[in-house]
């Protein structure tokens, strides 16, 4: 029967920053007009899914909010069904805060009340969000975080990640983080298999990291294809400990691909 759906990252596989994969809007277009399913997936926790999909559809890639699944949606949902209405301190962004509460978690800034520390990428993380975060957690708070990624590609360079504030709170606290639900856990894969509501075998990861990508659908029985339009360059095949079914320079390529699986 071959693949019926697909899991496209974005940041290095739709788009570079604000600048489209050229052909990647074809791409998507033609996979759809197959009857492929399609869900984008991303680990930064920075903005709404609305915002994802508007900047898609910005960029020519038609998409709605249900097109799209990252770390901050999965979290809430992990939250949401570890314990219905929980209290949560995050260490994140406003959308992050935005997507908890959307699901009915309390949001509180108290240690003694705190039952759930969420670690994630947080450009204004301070002295006092850490302070808090180390106090609820010692007091018995469970330790969980949104992605595993050490850093964040920007312009010119580089910035610390969510692993800076894992890192800091392992450190001071003595505990290891409990939970990461973004790429590759199963957390992810689960919430993006719903959407889709296909069998793994059926579905794609289509992304340009080795070990959150490709990693993500050795672990899930999913067929991973590694785009080299991002972050990984084709020399790093002849060493990686993952390796992906299929190679592609971008996803402009994926329609040929699809149509020999």
């Amino acid at each position: 029967m071959g693949l019926q759906g697909y899991l496209l990252d974005l940041d290095g596989t739709v788009y570079l920053g604000e600048r489209l994969i050229p052909g990647a809007d074809r791409a998507v277009a033609e996979l759809r007009r197959r009857g492929r399913r399609i869900v984008f997936l991303s680990n930064k926790p920075l903005h709404t899914r609305a915002d994802y999909a508007e900047k898609l559809t910005r960029l020519g890639v038609r998409a709605t909010e249900d097109d799209v699944i990252h770390s901050s949606y999965v979290m809430a949902r992990y939250l949401a069904r570890e314990r219905p209405g929980a209290r949560v301190f995050a260490i994140g962004e406003p959308p992050l805060l935005a997507e908890l509460e959307a699901a009915g978690l309390e949001l509180t800034d108290d240690p003694e009340r705190i039952e759930f520390v969420v670690a994630a990428f947080d450009r204004t993380c301070t002295w006092d969000k850490l302070n808090t975060a180390f106090q609820a957690i010692r007091r018995g708070a469970r330790f969980v975080a949104t992605n595993p990624d050490p850093t964040c590609p920007v312009e010119g360079g580089e910035i610390p990640d969510a692993a800076a504030v894992i890192a800091a709170l392992e450190a001071t606290t003595g505990k290891k983080v409990e939970a990461v639900v973004g790429k590759p856990s199963p957390h992810t894969v689960r919430a993006a298999l719903e959407r889709l509501e296909l069998p793994p075998e059926r579905v794609a990861m289509v992304g340009d990291r080795l070990g959150t990508d490709i990693l993500m659908a050795r672990r899930a029985g999913l067929v991973g294809i590694l785009t080299l339009s991002g972050v990984t360059r084709p020399e790093e095949l002849d060493w990686a400990d993952v390796k992906p079914d299929y190679v592609i320079e971008s996803l402009a390529e994926l329609p040929e691909l699809d149509a020999r699986l």
